[in-house]
C-alpha cells in the first residue's frame, strides 16, 4: 500500500495566522465586554436612588444642606417652604426712609358700629407707609394685633394676614361682654424681616457656647481648660474656631457638637458646657432696622371703645379635650384673667383637683425653661409634691418631684445642646428624642415637650431635621403604647426683637413644628403663642406667673378631660 505524500508546510507562515486569530479574539471579547459593562453600569445608575436636592442656602452659608440631611422628603420640604412663605422687598433697601415706619403706619375699623354682640366679628385694615409717608407697595411687615379691655382683665388674639400690596387685614372675635379697644403693633418693618431672613441660614455664629474640659496633668494636678463650642451643620461645618475641633456626635441623631481643641487636655475630658455670649452680624444700616424707635412699636389707629352686648347664644365649646383637634384663630381669650379656650372645654383646678387629675401618672416634662415653669408651678401648688434632691443644678437639672400618697411622679429635663444654660454637665443634656425613646408609656404617662426657644439662634434647616427625629420617636411611643398622652407646648413670645432672638424665627419655627406633626393621630398640640402674644403682660421668654397658671391648666384638661 503505497501512502501519498503530505504538501510541505512552513512554520513561520502558521504562528502568524495563529497571533493574528489570537488578536482578533481578543478584541472581539474586549468590546463584547466594554459593551457588558457599560449597559451594567447603565442599569445600575437607573436603579439607584435620586440624589437629594440642595436647598438653597444664602451666600454667607457655603455648605450644600439636602433633604437627606434633614431627614425629610423633598415633597414635605416643599410644602414646609408654602407654609413658611413670607413676602418681602422686591429689591434691596439700602435707605432708611423707604422702610415701613411705625410713626406714619396706620389702622381701621372697617364699618365701626354704635354696639356689637358677644360673638360677633370686627374687620381691621392696616396700612403700611414708609419714613416719607408713602404707601407702601410690597408686604412682609411683621404686625400683631390684639383686642383688649384693661379693667376686664380681657384680651384676645387675632391674625394678620398680609395682601402684599401694603395692605394687611385683620378680624377680631368680640369674645366678652363690655367694652373692646383694638391693638396693632408693628415688631420689625418687612426691611428688618428680610435681614432676618438673610442670617437665619447664615454660618455667622449669633449665639456662642463654652466646653470646661477637666483633666489631671503632672503629679495629679487639676487642669480645666474653657474652649468655645457650637454646632457642627453641613458637610464642612459652620462654625470654625482657633484649634479646630473635638467632635461629638449623638449615634441617633447624628447631631454633630464640636469644641475648639484644648491646649493641654484630650477631646474625651469634656465635662460641662455652658452658655456663651451673642454676636450679631448686623452692619450700620440693618442695625438701625433694628432700633427700639422702629422695633415692636404701638401704630396710631381707631382707639374708640367697641360696645359689647350680652349674647344669649353661647360663644364657648363643649368639645371634650382630646387629641387630633385643631387650633383655631383665636384658640381662645382671656377674661378677668382666666383663659377660656375655644379648643375644647377646660377647667380650673384648685389644689385638690389638681392632686387627682395626677394620681397615678407619671408626667415627663421635656425641653427647655418653659416648662420647667410648669414644673415648679405643679411643685408649688399641688399638695405633698415634693423635688427630690437629684443633686443637680436647681434651674438646670435634670429635676424629679414625688408625691406618695397619690403616686404622683413629675419629671424635668432640658433639651440637649444647643442649649442657654448656666453650667451643668453635658452628660445631663439629652436629646428629646433619645428621651422620648427611653419611655415605655401607657395610660399613666403624660410627655410634654417644647422645643423652640433655644433653636432660633441656629438654622432652620437644622430645626426640620431635629423635629423629624422627634416625630420618628413620638410616632414609634404612639405605636407600642397608643393610650400615652403626647403634648406639644408650642414656643411662646420673647422679650428680645432682634437679630439674636426675634419672635418672628420663633414664629416660624411654631410653623415647622405644627405641619410637621399635622397628620401624626393621637398627639396634642397646644398653642401658647396666642396665650403669651394677646396678655396685657410684657412678652418675656418666661412668662409671668398668671399665664403659666392658665397654661398649666389648659394642659391638664387634656390629662383629665371632663
Amino acid at each position: 500500500m503505497v501512502i501519498p505524500s503530505m504538501k510541505k508546510s512552513n512554520p513561520p507562515v502558521d504562528r502568524l495566522r495563529q497571533y493574528v486569530l489570537l488578536l482578533v479574539c481578543f478584541l472581539c471579547t474586549s468590546s463584547w465586554l466594554a459593551l457588558w459593562g457599560l449597559n451594567i453600569r447603565i442599569e445600575m445608575r437607573q436603579n439607584l436612588p435620586p440624589r437629594p436636592k440642595s436647598v438653597p442656602q444664602n451666600n454667607n452659608y457655603s455648605n450644600a444642606i439636602s433633604t437627606l440631611d434633614m431627614g425629610i422628603s423633598d415633597e414635605e420640604w416643599e410644602r414646609l417652604q408654602k407654609a413658611l412663605d413670607w413676602p418681602g422687598p422686591d429689591q434691596e433697601i439700602t435707605q432708611l426712609n423707604l422702610s415701613t415706619s411705625p410713626v406714619h403706619s396706620t389702622f381701621s375699623i372697617v364699618g365701626l358700629k354704635e354696639s356689637y354682640k358677644v360673638g360677633e366679628n370686627i374687620s381691621v385694615i392696616i396700612t403700611a407707609r414708609d419714613h416719607n409717608n408713602n404707601l407702601k407697595t410690597y408686604g412682609g411687615d411683621f404686625f400683631k394685633a390684639k383686642l383688649f379691655d384693661s379693667k376686664l382683665k380681657a384680651s384676645v388674639y387675632g391674625e394678620v394676614v398680609d395682601h402684599r400690596n401694603g395692605t394687611y387685614s385683620v378680624t377680631l372675635l368680640l369674645p366678652w361682654e363690655g367694652q373692646a379697644q383694638v391693638f396693632v403693633r408693628l415688631e420689625h418693618s418687612s426691611e428688618a424681616v428680610h435681614i432676618l431672613k438673610k442670617y437665619r441660614e447664615s454660618s455667622f455664629p449669633r449665639s456662642h457656647y463654652n466646653g470646661h474640659f477637666i483633666g489631671t496633668g503632672p503629679n495629679n494636678t487639676k487642669i480645666s481648660e474653657v474652649v468655645q463650642c457650637n454646632l457642627k451643620w453641613g458637610a464642612e461645618g459652620s462654625w470654625r474656631k482657633g484649634d479646630c475641633c473635638c467632635e461629638y456626635k449623638d449615634i441617633k441623631t447624628r447631631t454633630v457638637w464640636q469644641c475648639e481643641r484644648p491646649k493641654k487636655l484630650s477631646c474625651d475630658k469634656l465635662v460641662y458646657h455652658s452658655m456663651g455670649g451673642f454676636e450679631s452680624p448686623l452692619n450700620h444700616f440693618e442695625n438701625q432696622l433694628f432700633t427700639k424707635t422702629l422695633t415692636n412699636v404701638p401704630i396710631t389707629g381707631d382707639k374708640t371703645s367697641i360696645n359689647v352686648l350680652r349674647n344669649t347664644e353661647d360663644i364657648g365649646t363643649t368639645e371634650r379635650c382630646r387629641s387630633d383637634l385643631t387650633t383655631p384663630i383665636p384658640a381662645g381669650f382671656y377674661f378677668k384673667d382666666v383663659w377660656k379656650s375655644l379648643v375644647c372645654k377646660t377647667q380650673q383646678f384648685n389644689a385638690a383637683q389638681l392632686g387627682n387629675c395626677l394620681k397615678n401618672k407619671i408626667v415627663y416634662l421635656l425641653g427647655d425653661s418653659t416648662t420647667r415653669q410648669w414644673f415648679e408651678y405643679l411643685e408649688r401648688n399641688v399638695p405633698g409634691l415634693k423635688r427630690m434632691n437629684l443633686h443637680t443644678p436647681r434651674t438646670g437639672g435634670p429635676l424629679m418631684a414625688v408625691e406618695l400618697k397619690n403616686n404622683i411622679i413629675i419629671h424635668w429635663r432640658p433639651h440637649g445642646v444647643p442649649l442657654r444654660f448656666s453650667q451643668m454637665l453635658i452628660t445631663d443634656l439629652h436629646y428629646i428624642n433619645n428621651d422620648i425613646d427611653e419611655i415605655a408609656g401607657g395610660s399613666h404617662a403624660v410627655v410634654v415637650f417644647t422645643f423652640n426657644a433655644h433653636r432660633v439662634f441656629h438654622p432652620l434647616t437644622f430645626y426640620v431635621h431635629e423635629v423629624a427625629k422627634i416625630r420618628q420617636s413620638v410616632v414609634a411611643l404612639l405605636r407600642r403604647a397608643p393610650e400615652t398622652t403626647v403634648i406639644i407646648k408650642s414656643g411662646n413670645t420673647a422679650g428680645r426683637k432682634n437679630i439674636i432672638q426675634s419672635d418672628w424665627f420663633a414664629m416660624q419655627l411654631n410653623t415647622v413644628m405644627q405641619e410637621m406633626f399635622r397628620d401624626i393621630d393621637g398627639l396634642i398640640y397646644f398653642d401658647v403663642w396666642q396665650m403669651t402674644s394677646c396678655h396685657y403682660l410684657s412678652e418675656n421668654i418666661h412668662p409671668g406667673s398668671v399665664i403659666v397658671a392658665n397654661e398649666v391648666k389648659t394642659f391638664l384638661s387634656y390629662v383629665c378631660p371632663i
